[in-house]
């Protein structure tokens, strides 16, 4: 095994930047290996404009052109009443709902941290430049800032205007967040013009989250949609410097989280009941790998860690070999999009750091970075790991 203390090396750059210098981990190549996936992507991302929610007009929402609205995925039209409320179907994604502001969300959610990683890798002002022009116009720009709540998120036809679960939608914020919150460490050039508007909207949305009646709610959700709310309060919590937060995130992944969502073979049990238990298994652990990830005060302490002899370290190990070969998985099949996981997954990749495996690293290797499907792009929230290997000493 490769002793955990080597440090990381960049084959074929030039200069090694500040942020990557002390960076010690069990695989030497993770830079190498994402400096060749994402400046060509970045590059090409650098002359797109930003758009945001106010550019894709919502017919049936019923607020304003900065208010976020989306629709329930499993909701459809009722075959004997169509005029009449929705009715779900679990699993099946109605093509009819409206995606359009959580299409741009997903995009700036893919796009701006891919530009802060090309930054952090190589330094170029223009990777920096670019990836502040989105956060003005999503947070700062009063002509095109999206508003920072989610009251009409996942709405119903015929039942309701939006509704708690909805704010699992800004999960593909976490990234951004996190981006953010490095571009103001390692003083990018520009970012000073921006930050106080982005720590503000981040402040308020922060809220808006722990304050607001949905916020609880989500909050209290036993199954990925409570793993989902906390992340996001983790990494907010770090742009806005919330140590307070940071440390209830801790307490509330180990006291209530792991407990009632991991069982002592590892498996997730409330994931494995869904139409999608192969999907949703791998999602919740993505999320639960990234927030310890996140949180942990020394790199992965909080995926070894144990609560009730339950860890995230022992979902990962029940789920990398169903991931090495999904033929293998014993459950139900997934009703949709089986056959489009397993991807990148970074539960391999923070397990595999935390634990010193090199098997899950290299099993992480192997997949792919940058799925396509859109239903898949939508439940990979972590694509970025230059983002959470630098600086990694708690949020």
């Amino acid at each position: 095994m490769i002793d955990r203390r080597t440090l990381i090396a960049l084959p074929g750059l030039l200069a090694v930047p500040p942020a990557f210098a002390a960076l010690r981990r069990p695989d030497p190549d993770i830079a190498a290996i994402e400096r060749v996936r994402v400046l060509p992507r970045a590059t090409a991302l650098l002359e797109a404009p930003p758009r945001t929610i106010t550019s894709v007009p919502a017919p049936r929402s019923p607020a304003g052109r900065h208010d976020y609205y989306s629709e329930g995925d499993y909701w459809w039209p009722d075959p004997a009443n169509p005029d009449g409320p929705y009715i779900r179907r679990d699993g099946r994604s109605n093509p009819a709902k409206f995606d359009g502001h959580r299409d741009a969300l997903i995009r700036f959610g893919a796009d701006m941290p891919m530009l802060a990683a090309a930054w952090l890798l190589t330094r170029q002002t223009r990777f920096a430049e670019a990836a502040i022009r989105h956060l003005h116009a999503w947070f700062v720009d009063p002509a095109t800032r999206m508003n920072p709540d989610l009251r009409h998120a996942q709405a119903i036809i015929g039942r309701n205007t939006g509704r708690a679960i909805g704010i699992i939608d800004t999960l593909q914020l976490v990234e951004v967040a996190r981006g953010a919150t490095l571009l103001a460490r390692h003083d990018a050039p520009g970012y000073a013009a921006v930050r106080a508007g982005v720590e503000r909207w981040f402040a308020d949305y922060l809220s808006w989250l722990i304050e607001s009646e949905p916020g609880r709610e989500e909050r209290d959700e036993e199954n990925n949609h409570g793993t989902c709310w906390l992340l996001q309060v983790a990494a907010f919590a770090g742009v806005t410097g919330r140590d307070d937060l940071l440390e209830a995130m801790r307490r509330r992944l180990f006291d209530t989280i792991v407990p009632a969502q991991i069982a002592l073979d590892g498996s997730q049990p409330l994931e494995l009941a869904r139409t999608k238990p192969y999907g949703y298994s791998l999602f919740n652990l993505d999320v639960l790998a990234g927030a310890a990830w996140l949180l942990s005060k020394t790199p992965g302490a909080l995926i070894r860690r144990s609560a009730r002899g339950r860890s995230i370290a022992a979902a990962i190990a029940f789920m990398a070999p169903f991931i090495r070969d999904r033929e293998r998985w014993p459950f139900a099949r997934d009703i949709e999009y089986f056959e489009d996981f397993p991807v990148r997954h970074p539960s391999l990749l923070f397990g595999g750091l935390a634990l010193g495996r090199s098997d899950w690293l290299e099993l992480w290797r192997r997949l792919d970075p940058d799925p396509s499907v859109g239903e898949v792009v939508r439940n990979f929230p972590i694509r970025q790991p230059v983002l959470w290997l630098v600086d990694r000493h708690g949020a």
